[in-house]
């Protein structure tokens, strides 16, 4: 049974109920799980055999040799010639490094890692410098999937339809969430898995969203401010603001990068109608991928622009709909944003005249109708004191037309950047790395 801070991150985050690639997308907290090797693992610690080359050293790193080439071995030195200690910058440029750069003595540490002195150092190192390897940083980069891993870049993600958020949807007291270290991580993981977590209990204030919102990081400041009202207004300049039903989409798709982190915290609702709507696009696409991979292929592909041009403002941005991870240790690159904002797609300016137009158009029929079906939407009415968190690039919002004449409603918005959530989110994973892998065991 977990105790102490596993037990409320449990409460915190519980055993999902199902999803799709949840073994694909399975991630972990700390930087690296390291089986008992070669290097000072779990069970035991031993030296690392080592085999120096002209240009490469080859270690022993858990039972497998590695290669790591001495550029890479002397450009990433943490010793205080190299890092500062107080500002922990570099101190040296990689350029600086000479291509003929080699050991002139490697030695086993007692901890499993390597002391190396060198031969053609960086110019202004003697000989009297030397750059400890420790047996943590050779296992954290032996492969590019212990890279990934070992800055918190892979963290597991539950792909949900209706069902699933409905048996996993998380509310989290907004006292808790702005004062409980343990309870925020919670809050982060629960965004970082789903892209969805709700806070309720939150102050009837207008400053309340900026306090929620300064808890992940700086609030986003765009053209509409560093927090905005929505509001039925009369001759809005964005659907937003009118009580219109608004379709499932994603928020400033026209900046060049558009902010991370949407938080709405409702202030009043008392009109009929207004509901808000939720769906998974990384669920949706997934699917697709799936089922007809020359579909998703058109989505990664094709250019969708996107702009926002009145009251004297004009942004423009082509992306296609779905961007895949750059660097990835899988067979498949990871999902790790969507585009897709119909209110705001401008008209098409590549490929406008060949095939893939209409080859595009069955791909958007295809990931419309999965995003729309009720089965994957979920549904909800948002109550004064309630505030929803979701991630912008992930999951697509929408709302329910409603009456004005019935009532007053005011939500209250702010963005966060992606930057400062993740590392928020990696400054916590750190911290309660141990804590969260014990509640993960049983997942």
């Amino acid at each position: 049974m977990a105790t102490g801070v596993a037990a409320c991150l449990f409460r915190v985050f519980p055993r999902p109920a199902r999803a799709l690639y949840r073994g694909h997308y399975r991630g972990h907290w700390q930087g690296v799980r390291a089986p008992h090797l070669g290097l000072a693992g779990r069970r035991r610690q031993h030296h690392a055999s080592t085999t120096a080359g002209t240009k490469r050293l080859t270690v022993g790193v858990d039972g497998s040799l590695r290669q790591f080439d001495y550029v890479f071995l002397r450009d990433s030195c943490t010793c205080p010639q190299c890092v500062d200690p107080s500002t922990r910058q570099k101190l040296f440029q990689t350029s600086n490094i000479p291509s003929a750069i080699k050991a002139s003595s490697i030695k086993p540490t007692a901890e499993g890692g390597l002391h190396i002195r060198w031969q053609n150092d960086v110019p202004g190192y003697g000989r009297a410098h030397v750059s400890e390897i420790t047996p943590q940083f050779l296992r954290a980069y032996e492969s590019l999937r212990h890279r990934i891993r070992s800055r918190h870049n892979d963290q597991r993600q539950v792909l949900w339809d209706r069902t699933i958020i409905e048996a996993d949807v998380k509310w989290i007291e907004y006292e808790e969430y702005m004062a409980d270290d343990i309870e925020f991580f919670g809050a982060l993981l629960q965004l970082s898995r789903y892209g969805l977590v709700f806070l309720k209990g939150v102050p009837d204030s207008e400053q309340s969203i900026e306090r929620i919102g300064n808890r992940i990081g700086p609030l986003r400041t765009t053209f509409y401010g560093s927090t905005w009202d929505v509001k039925s207004i009369l001759n809005a300049k964005n659907v937003a603001y009118t009580p219109q039903n608004l379709g499932l989409h994603m928020d400033l798709l026209y900046f060049a990068n558009p902010p991370t982190i949407q938080l709405l915290h409702c202030l009043r609702n008392s009109v009929t109608g207004g509901s808000s709507i939720f769906s998974d696009s990384f669920h949706a696409a997934t699917r697709i991928r799936l089922g007809t991979p020359n579909l998703f292929s058109n989505l990664v592909t094709f250019p969708v622009t996107f702009h926002y041009q009145n009251a004297g403002e004009h942004y423009h941005y082509t992306r296609p709909t779905v961007e895949l991870e750059e660097y990835s240790y899988r067979a498949s690159r990871r999902i790790v944003n969507i585009n897709w904002s119909p209110p705001f797609q401008a008209p098409f300016e590549a490929d406008v005249e060949s095939p893939r137009l209409r080859a595009y158009l069955s791909s958007a029929k295809a990931f419309a109708k999965f995003i729309e079906a009720p089965e994957s939407q979920f549904e909800l009415t948002l109550k004064p004191g309630e505030c929803v968190i979701f991630n912008n690039r992930r999951v697509l919002h929408a709302r329910r037309a409603f009456d004005p004449s019935s009532g007053e409603r005011w939500l209250k918005g702010a963005y966060v950047d992606g930057d400062p959530f993740q590392s928020r989110l990696r400054v916590l994973s750190e911290k309660y790395s141990r804590a969260a892998d014990a509640v993960d065991v049983g997942e």
